[in-house]
């Protein structure tokens, strides 16, 4: 071979090289910045953005599994929320003691909820698209510390969240703002018409939450420029919008329109007039979900979540132009986050505390026979409750509200107890493994010399999830 020759075979050799180190660290990427974290044995792919585009596709595979078979829908909830209503009172009737002799069926569906969705997250191998289900679940908070709540925010997510996220955010819109869950937190289903026929009799009156929250904070946004005057008016045209049980009428998510509770007349919203009836609402969401400013808003949250704390304007007006000329599309929205080189800036994003558990736990499953992770506890241990939300606008998404010295202490802290599970070397999984499967090539050197230097397993692995690589994504 001559000298010539020599030095070609090494410069395509060396640029080979390069490209498929360059593809491993994008495939890692790919399930850090965009999933919810690697697991053991997950093989590399050679087309990440086209694997990510391709969990786009189809219905929500969690649907289509066992992990949510025979979990409660919405109307089940409402059912358990009487139940519970009534054993409560026939027991302190009797004079027992309700600690220790009573725990709500609400409750226990909420438990069962959460050990299946938190189940799920950690185990599956369409974890973008998951993300996104956690994505659009927070958008339209609903915390299970308000209008008992507790059983129906799961069935929410299962009925009026999973079946859109690739599809249409006027459908979601739609599905959500008719949840029981919904109309419960924001207490719609006791929002009467002033001048209803059970407005006049009850002298009961007007809940402008969810007429606030749906303008506010799921469509359209304070940039609409609307006025006090049009939220009332939205809360008018949603009365009636309530809920009821097996034993009321209410549809399988539980929820009932209420004619007698709705305001007649005609209501102006934003330039626009409805006429009234159930129908009028649709129309309603309908207009502020496709409006120019809900695109800006939830691009800019899209932007937010997925590319950085302070997203570069451009990223910001692409999303919200694909949504503007799709109609809306969630789909196309998500795909084209993914063709932006912005995306693919490694770890600029730091976890929230759920988000790193879960991340955690897909890293170094439990071992076998081991008890399972308590997502509950740990959740509110590390300030981030499930599904417990303190305001309506729901988790901060940015650095600034997680990564204060406490905080952090306080995921270290979980860390190294959790770390305590792969001790003593039984299963034969290292450290090292650990490592490399959860990080790849984002794994830093300084990382890993600290590691192996640790005096025990324990250490170790406690190194690796505190390290500043495995806290952000």
């Amino acid at each position: 071979m001559t000298a010539a020759a020599a030095l070609r075979f090494a410069t395509r050799k060396y640029i080979c090289l390069g490209y498929i180190k360059h593809m491993n660290r994008m495939a890692a990427l790919a399930e850090i910045r965009f999933g919810l974290g690697l697991t053991p044995g997950q093989p590399d792919e050679s087309d990440p953005k086209g694997a990510l585009k391709a969990q786009l596709q189809g219905p929500d595979p969690g649907l289509a599994s066992e992990a949510f078979a025979n979990l409660p829908r919405g109307i089940d909830g409402i059912d358990a929320l009487r139940d519970d209503a009534m054993t409560r009172k026939a027991l302190l009737k009797d004079g027992t003691p309700l600690k220790g002799n009573f725990k709500p069926k609400s409750r226990q569906m909420f438990e069962a909820d959460v050990a299946a969705q938190m189940g799920w997250a950690a185990t599956t191998t369409a974890s973008f698209r998951e993300r996104l289900v956690w994505f659009w679940t927070n958008h339209f908070t609903v915390s299970i510390y308000q209008g008992q709540t507790a059983a129906l925010v799961g069935p929410m997510i299962r009925e009026a969240i999973r079946p859109y996220v690739t599809g249409n955010f006027t459908d979601m819109v739609l599905a959500v703002e008719h949840h029981p869950a919904m109309l419960r937190y924001l207490a719609n289903d006791v929002s009467v018409g002033p001048d209803s026929p059970a407005g006049r009799r009850s002298h009961r009156g007007l809940n402008e939450n969810l007429g606030r929250e749906c303008m506010e904070l799921h469509t359209v946004g304070l940039k609409a420029g609307y006025h006090q005057a049009d939220v009332t008016s939205m809360a008018k045209i949603l009365t009636g919008w309530s809920v009821a049980g097996s034993d009321g009428g209410g549809d399988n998510t539980g929820f009932k329109y209420r004619p007698f509770a709705h305001e007649p007349g005609l209501q102006t919203v934003m330039g626009n007039t409805y006429e009234g009836g159930e129908q009028a609402g649709i129309d309603a969401l309908t207009y502020l979900s496709k409006y120019p400013t809900t695109y800006q808003l939830i691009a800019t949250k899209l932007a937010t979540h997925f590319i950085a704390d302070n997203p570069p304007p451009h990223t910001i007006k692409r999303i919200a132009y694909v949504l503007s000329e799709s109609g809306g599309d969630l789909g196309a929205a998500s795909a084209a986050l993914v063709d932006l080189a912005e995306a693919w800036v490694p770890l600029t994003k730091l976890k929230t505390p759920l988000e790193y558990v879960i991340s955690t736990v897909r890293a170094a499953p439990p071992l076998p026979r081991q008890p399972p992770v308590n997502y509950i506890g740990v959740s509110t241990q590390l300030g981030q409750p499930i599904w417990g939300a303190p305001l309506p606008n729901g988790w901060p998404d940015v650095a600034a509200n997680w990564d204060g010295s406490d905080a952090i202490l306080t995921r270290i802290n979980w860390a190294y107890g959790y770390a305590a599970r792969f001790e003593g070397g039984t299963n034969g999984l290292q450290p090292a493994d650990i490592a490399a499967s959860s990080l790849g090539p984002l794994l830093k050197p300084a990382t890993s010399t600290a590691m192996a230097s640790a005096g025990s397993r324990r250490e170790a692995v406690t190194m690796l999830l505190a390290a500043p690589e495995f806290q952000r994504r």
